[in-house]
């Protein structure tokens, strides 16, 4: 059997959530059942959506008060035919949640792709393991940092701030994602200056980073701009994938380059960040950004000034990271409001597949870029290694800038 199963969050002001969703599972298929005459219904059966459970949950008295009145909230999983719509995301998001979200009151928990749906969306090309053996690191969690302040600044000095965050010890830099194509930091030289400065710091020091670029541009463009970028001998690509949406991000992974991707939030929190309403952080930014192509989803961290509850970010590391389906696994990228001294805390939370991304945590430390990067280094090895502060300058400092220490315990 071959469908689509959703499950939502409904809040019900009539408190029949049985009859809510018999009314979703009947509204977004045929429309109508019992007063069909039994042969239509023989010919429609192929295409009925079928409720597959109900679970009340307790009411929640904040959204009582925010509504004006009292509300049922309850689970409801309901199963879509495939024969109602071809194997894309967006036939599929259309189907489950298309009209019903303007209801107001539901939110889209959770999709499952039953049968070999799955094998129609690519996955990630790279996945945590692929990305690992490119670059050379296989027990640790990644270090990435951000091109901080550069806008209207020239190429040379984004060149020198991306060598010093090199010269720091980061596997990724990438840019920011207001980043756009401009005159004095132009798509293409951003690049090849790129890929010249990172070549210095691998023949001086032999670390390896790589630089993701902002795939920006008319949609009709990309896929052309980032076989370009290909040429060119970019690393990886940053992509702002719920400004253009997720069928996009899947267009370009199955394009042919065979780049890394790099998924940022960027307007996501429009979408998610509800409790009542919107797709669930962990469907939005975890499986189905995993389905489309990415190798990498950023997401707000727990801890951060933009920060979502933790029960949030975790299932979006689960979504990106579960061995239950096909697709290889993506990183998890906890974002924002990231310093050294959070890094044991987010190696508990998020274990050694993840990737530790910092902007002000590496700028901001009192030597600059390259003392911001030796001290996330610096805190992940003593962290795994259970080591102190002894021979770790730079760490010493980052902590007695932001607070935290090299052990969580």
């Amino acid at each position: 059997m071959n469908e689509i199963r959703a499950t939502y969050l409904i809040h019900d002001p009539s408190h029949n959530p049985e009859k809510k969703a018999e009314e979703i599972a009947l509204g977004l298929t045929v429309g109508t059942w019992t007063n069909l005459p039994a042969l239509e219904k023989e010919q429609l059966k192929k295409h009925k959506g079928r409720v597959l459970s109900v679970q009340r949950w307790e009411q929640d008295e904040k959204i009582n008060q925010i509504f004006g009145k009292p509300l049922t909230r309850a689970k409801i999983e309901i199963a879509y035919p495939t024969a109602n719509y071809s194997a894309d995301l967006p036939a599929i998001l259309t189907t489950v949640f298309g009209k019903l979200s303007l209801d107001g009151e539901i939110k889209l928990l959770d999709l499952d792709f039953v049968g070999d749906l799955a094998c129609h969306f690519p996955g990630p090309r790279y996945g945590v393991e692929g990305i690992r053996r490119l670059i050379g690191v296989h027990d640790r969690p990644l270090v990435m940092s951000i091109f901080k302040g550069v806008l209207g600044k020239d190429l040379n000095y984004l060149a020198t701030q991306l060598k010093q965050q090199a010269l720091g010890g980061v596997d990724l830099v990438k840019d920011d994602e207001i980043l756009f194509e401009q005159e004095l930091t132009p798509f293409e030289k951003r690049i090849t200056k790129g890929k010249e400065v990172l070549t210095e710091v691998y023949h001086e020091t032999g670390h390896r980073t790589l630089y993701a670029v902002n795939l920006t541009g008319k949609t009709f463009e990309l896929i052309d701009k980032a076989r370009k970028a290909e040429e060119l001998g970019a690393d990886a690509l940053l992509f702002n994938v719920f400004s253009y949406g997720l069928d996009v991000l899947q267009a370009i992974r199955e394009s042919g380059v065979q780049l890394p991707i790099m998924a940022h939030p960027a307007f996501s929190g429009a979408i998610a960040s509800s409790k009542i309403y919107g797709v669930s952080y962990g469907l939005l930014l975890g499986k189905l950004v995993r389905a489309a192509g990415a190798d990498f989803s950023l997401f707000p961290s727990p801890y951060g000034s933009v920060a979502i509850p933790k029960e949030d970010a975790w299932s979006i590391a689960k979504g990106l990271t579960e061995k239950s389906v096909e697709w290889k696994t993506a990183f998890p990228v906890p974002s924002a409001g990231i310093h050294p001294g959070l890094v044991p805390q987010l190696i508990e939370d998020f274990g050694l597949d993840c990737v530790i991304n910092a902007g002000g945590g590496v700028h901001g430390h009192p030597e600059g870029a390259i003392g911001g990067g030796r001290a996330f280094r610096q805190a992940v090895d003593a962290k795994l290694n259970g080591t102190g502060l002894e021979g770790k300058p730079e760490l010493e400092k980052a902590l007695n800038l932001w607070g935290g220490s090299v052990s969580n315990k």
